[in-house]
């Protein structure tokens, strides 16, 4: 590698610009009352129509706006892509905020198969954007960082959009510096394991996430629950990293081998092997490119909609999830508008999933009666 001069510092402390891009509004710093701010002119807006925001929430600003409005959940963005395969999955939260093109995307119906609405049940808020520094990958983790902490510290889950994977970083550390280092577990759905040493010499990228939050003790190789990977990686020497450092994965194998069923209750069994919090980390690209062509670095033979929603609902009803991450959707790659329509809909599962256990439905295979019935009452077997 070409090493920097000491003479060529990375940073002008006489830009301003440099310095308003990290810094808050005075505004916010002062009297205004605490709370949540909605925007919408009217009482139904359709999905066109007035600004944008994840699952139509209203907004927070400030960690006082959401401990004043109890919030359950805040979605927020972070718009890095330095480190991808293809540049734009910056553009992720704008995409998936827009993900619907008629109703808003937090338009109150019931999950059709749990007949739980997560739009009425939760308080969600809109967190807003974390602060980018489109220059600097390495300028930008601490401003991601501090706000997944800050809503964290709250008690409210955050729910992180992006971005490339190199996201998993400070979203993890983040929930570690709360909850504490190697106490949250991680279910990791990907395409790719992100656990190789370092991209064309450097030490964080989208691929190497895992590695970095494992060598530093944020997260505990035997709570990363990986599913979904496939492709030509790892290697052999990172295979055997992965294992010396107690990973459990989940390849397209197993499921072409023992079936979806089989390798989805292992994953969430797992997940609660050894930790009373979880993570979960969603890789767009662990879907089939057929289903969710809008990612940088697409990978053939993966999953379905039909196998992830359950799992995500699962996973958020049956287990103590304290944040969720879905990066890498790519908006510049999309043939049509599918893949933030398909990211849009992840949000709303995993948020039925955090409802449905703010219910008290936390069973395994949970259905409602009527979804199932057939409008008939018809008598089905209780398990699949």
């Amino acid at each position: 590698m070409f090493p920097i001069p000491s003479d060529f510092p990375e940073y002008n402390p006489d830009d301003p610009s440099g310095v308003g891009i990290f810094t808050k509004r005075p505004d916010l710093q002062g009297d205004r009352p605490p709370g949540l701010i909605d925007l919408r002119r009217y009482m139904f807006q359709l999905g066109m129509v007035g600004p944008q925001s994840f699952v139509g929430a209203p907004f927070a600003l400030t960690p006082e706006d959401l401990k004043a409005a109890n919030v359950d959940v805040a979605i927020l963005g972070a718009g890095i892509d330095f480190s991808y395969g293809v540049r734009g999955a910056a553009f992720g939260p704008k995409a998936v905020r827009n993900g619907e093109l008629f109703f808003p995307p937090g338009y109150a119906t019931p999950n059709q198969h749990t007949r739980v609405d997560p739009v009425n049940e939760l308080v969600v808020a809109d967190y807003g954007d974390a602060a980018v520094n489109n220059m600097s990958l390495y300028a930008s983790i601490e401003p991601v960082r501090a706000l997944v902490r800050e809503v964290a510290e709250t008690g409210t889950i955050p729910f992180i959009i992006g971005g490339d994977h190199s996201l998993m970083y400070p979203d993890v550390a983040a929930l570690a510096d709360v909850y504490g280092k190697g106490k949250v577990g991680i279910v990791h759905f990907d395409a790719h394991y992100d656990a190789t040493d370092s991209g064309f010499g450097l030490n964080l990228t989208h691929g190497n996430p895992v590695r970095r939050l494992i060598e530093q003790g944020h997260a505990s190789g035997h709570n990363f629950i990986q599913v979904g990977t496939r492709g030509w990686a790892p290697n052999d020497k990172d295979l055997g990293w992965m294992r010396d450092h107690g990973l459990r994965y989940h390849n397209m194998a197993q499921v072409d081998k023992f079936g979806w069923d089989y390798v989805m209750e292992r994953a969430i069994e797992e997940a609660a092997d050894g930790t009373d919090y979880l993570f979960i980390s969603i890789d767009m690209d662990t879907f089939d490119p057929a289903y969710a062509p809008g990612v940088g670095t697409p990978e053939p033979n993966g999953l379905t909609p039909r196998e992830m929603f359950p799992i995500l609902r699962r996973l958020a009803a049956e287990k103590n999830v304290i944040g969720v991450e879905l990066v890498e959707v790519a908006p510049t790659m999309d043939m049509s508008y599918q893949t933030g329509l398909i990211a849009n809909r992840v949000i709303r599962e995993v948020l039925t999933g955090i409802a449905m256990r703010k219910k008290g439905i936390t069973e395994p295979y949970y259905f409602a009666d009527e979804a199932i019935d057939g409008g008939q009452g018809q008598d089905w077997p209780q398990h699949r």
